[in-house]
């Protein structure tokens, strides 16, 4: 393990390649860089093998849809954000990542189920005064894949939208804040190709703030 001298974070990409894991991983290795944040990445899973090396991490940021973790991984990287490593990512790399593991959507504090809708919709920021939303415009139109997940209702929510579908609507979180034991968790459900983050800067800059605010770093 190396000597950091900074916040320490770790990024792990793979899995389905319609999410572009390797680009989005690489945007936000430079925007966390960019933040004084030193930053591994793996295309591995194999870097959850170790417990002891996890826990020294300030935030561990998954991108890696669907999946599958050994036990020994699963319970490595519960136990590390347990500990107070914070948790964060986005779309299907955390949010439709290890199906079936089911701690660890519970940890996530929702899993994608479907998104019978694609196009333009409005997300909209709730009324919840947190750094992470700080700046973000109160409504935004956002054109991409709308996710439907099931959600632990004790999340917090910072963003939200209206989700139509065979005649009914209900409100959808997409922006969402938890704890899990010591550890902080941050989830977006925007970003499904790593031009959205280009094409919607408003989006970029408020998932870095979560991805720090999950650090302790804002």
């Amino acid at each position: 393990m190396a000597s950091w001298s900074s916040k320490k974070a770790l990024i792990i990409y793979g899995g389905w390649d319609g999410h572009e894991p390797d680009k989005v991983a690489e945007i936000f290795k430079l925007a966390l860089g960019a933040e004084g944040f030193e930053v591994v990445t793996s295309d591995s899973l194999d870097v959850l093998n170790d417990g002891k090396v996890l826990k020294q991490l300030d935030l561990i940021f998954p991108c890696w849809t669907m999946g599958k973790l050994s036990d020994e991984q699963n319970e490595n990287l519960l136990d590390a954000v347990q500990s107070g490593v914070g948790l964060g990512g986005v779309h299907g790399g955390m949010g439709d990542a290890f199906r079936g593991h089911t701690n660890y959507e519970w940890m996530v504090g929702g899993h994608f189920v479907g998104h019978p809708s694609v196009g333009e919709y409005e997300v909209t920021k709730t009324d919840v005064a947190h750094p992470i939303t700080d700046g973000f415009p109160d409504s935004l139109v956002y054109d991409s894949e709308q996710y439907y997940m099931l959600i632990d209702p004790a999340v917090e929510v910072l963003v939200r939208s209206q989700y139509h579908y065979a005649g009914k609507t209900c409100s959808m979180p997409i922006v969402w804040t938890k704890e899990w034991g010591k550890g902080r968790v941050f989830y977006s459900a925007l970003g499904h190709v790593s031009s959205e983050f280009i094409d919607y800067p408003a989006v970029k800059e408020m998932t870095v703030r979560g991805l720090k605010w999950a650090a302790n770093a804002l």
